[in-house]
């Protein structure tokens, strides 16, 4: 055995290893200290699990459950614990992960009923003594054809699809005890690792409760969503109906040209939801209700394009929609809210003006004609150019922004005045019953193919800004979901197929030697599971055209 030189980016020094080590035993050679256990590394920008094996100089960075790698890894091994539990309490119960929600994971067992509150306790006391037990996750490849074997005859149809679809030559699984299961990327050593998690009644389901971000050594606080729990069932309930429930489903169907179908559905689909809304608010607007419609939703869900079909479908039903921008109400440049790091907050609520914002819509609502103002960003002032505006009687005013649902930014306007929705991409489509695809992934790969196409930003930038994104969706939008007099689900069964031909050239160039080519990969290994589908039946009113480009409407 001889030496190699590896780099430890938490001890940012260049140390000399026995080369043939797993990275969990150069972790406790360094004496490496995280503010929690370690649960997996970064090798050269990509994630590794912990008995990966060492045998040429590599940059290393050690990771525990506050970092993205980190936390997923704990999510998946607690996954098949709990796949684990249920299989030795209620043999031959099939569990379904489906996706995440109020701060955990959503499942569900195919019993006849609903699941007992006392099989609940005793699944989870199954994951007590699993994790108690310490037991090993042991990762096997081997060809992918003995895989398939290995997977069909335990009757794992799922997986069997996704990779028979797929077309990887060699396939990577995870033994734990007798089980097996298959997951896309790493887990933790063992389940010593998963002592903080809890599994809890929700609904006709389960809830798998991960750690806390802000405190991993306690569970996530629930936080109910009913409303979005509603939208979510409902596009699952239709991918049942249509036979598309995971990736391999949807290969499947593109393999026997059903693509351009499938695609006419779900558009129509949405069509359907946009017009009930826009029913449901001239309904209101009949009773003089619902004359100010709030749209909110996170970064890259397609607030532009459903505010668009929104106001033709309200047109259809004879009303006027005039669509006002929140940004026309920033506060002047000096004073602008600063942000942590003393830069202008301009995600802030109190960037807007909300006194002036107010007082020109109750003037509006009154019959009045306002003077609208206009916020010039370079000079970062208020100016007025004459814009005048009076409402009659069929008009409706629409508000698209990510504090639309803030109840603090429209106090003076009365609740029966006001119909909220909030729009986000709830991908329903799985990988296989065990992996479900984060909410947070379709709508990071829509933004790197808009700023590509549309901004000129690389795939690198978006990702480095991504974390920051997030943060502010927790804080100024996350929180308000619920006010929502309506949810729209802006996902597409088909979106992410037609997107890896927009995304993997450009994830493709993120360098290697930058902190972002981890997500880069990640997000490259995700989108191989799909078989690519051609665009030209998208229709130009789509909402994915938003952000693929070929849009009739204008931006």
């Amino acid at each position: 055995m001889k030496d190699i030189t590896i780099y430890c980016v938490n001890l940012q020094k260049s140390v000399q290893v026995r080369e043939g080590l797993t990275l969990l035993e150069i972790y406790r050679l360094l004496g490496v200290e995280l503010p929690h256990q370690v649960l997996c590394a970064r090798v050269n920008n990509k994630t590794e699990d912990l008995n990966y094996c060492v045998y040429n100089p590599k940059q290393i960075e050690f990771i525990d459950i506050t970092h993205g790698s980190g936390s997923r890894a704990y999510v998946r091994s607690l996954c098949f614990v709990l796949y684990k539990a249920i299989e030795d309490i209620m043999p031959g119960m099939q569990l379904r992960i489906e996706h995440s929600i109020s701060k955990g994971y959503y499942c569900e067992i195919n019993v006849q009923d609903k699941i007992s509150e006392e099989s609940i306790i005793r699944i989870k006391q199954r994951m007590r003594e699993i994790v108690d037990a310490d037991m090993p996750f042991e990762r096997i490849e081997c060809p992918t054809k003995e895989a398939l074997e290995i997977f069909r005859s335990q009757g794992m149809e799922d997986k069997v699809a996704l990779l028979e679809t797929s077309r990887t030559l060699y396939t990577i699984y995870y033994r734990l005890d007798n089980l097996i299961d298959y997951y896309y990327s790493c887990l933790v050593p063992s389940t010593g690792y998963l002592k903080v998690f809890d599994l809890i009644k929700y609904n006709g389901g389960l809830l798998l409760v991960p750690p806390s971000v802000d405190n991993p050594q306690v569970t996530s606080q629930i936080v109910r969503q009913e409303k979005m729990l509603k939208a979510f069932e409902e596009y699952v309930r239709f991918n049942h109906i249509v036979g598309l429930s995971n990736v391999g489903n949807l290969n499947q169907a593109i393999l026997a040209r059903r693509a351009t179908d499938l695609i006419k559905v779900i558009e129509a689909l949405h069509e359907k939801k946009i017009a009930g809304i826009a029913d449901e608010i001239t309904e209101k607007c009949k009773n003089g209700e619902a004359r100010v419609i709030l749209i909110s939703g996170p970064s890259s869900s397609g607030k532009t394009t459903f505010s668009k079909r929104l106001s033709i479908q309200l047109m259809t039903n004879l009303l006027r929609p005039v669509t006002i921008s929140l940004d026309n109400y920033f506060v002047n440049r000096e004073n602008t809210p600063k942000d942590e790091s003393g830069d202008y907050d301009y995600e802030s609520l109190y960037a807007l003006d909300l006194e002036l914002f107010n007082k020109d819509l109750n003037r509006l609502l009154k019959g009045e004609e306002v003077d609208m103002p206009t916020y010039n960003f370079e000079s970062g002032k208020r100016i007025y150019r004459g814009n005048k505006l009076k409402l009659d009687r069929a008009s409706v005013l629409i508000l698209e922004g990510i504090h639309a649902l803030n109840p603090d930014l429209t106090p003076q306007i009365e609740n029966k005045l006001k119909y909220r929705v909030y729009v986000s991409a709830l991908t329903s489509i799985s990988i296989d019953d065990h992996n479900w695809i984060p909410t947070g992934d379709n709508r990071l790969l829509r933004r790197i193919i808009r700023d590509y196409k549309y901004r000129g930003s690389t795939a690198q930038s978006t990702i480095a800004r991504w974390p920051s994104v997030r943060r502010g969706e927790e804080k100024w939008i996350f929180p308000y979901q619920e006010n929502a007099d309506a949810m729209f689900n802006s996902s597409l069964l088909f979106e992410l197929a037609v997107m890896k031909r927009h995304a993997t050239p450009i994830l493709s160039a993120v360098p290697r030697d930058c902190p972002e080519y981890g997500e880069a990969n990640r997000l490259l290994k995700f989108l191989d599971f799909f078989l690519p589908l051609a665009e030209h039946e998208i229709p130009p009113t789509s909402l994915l055209r938003e952000f693929l480009g070929g849009s009739s409407f204008k931006y």
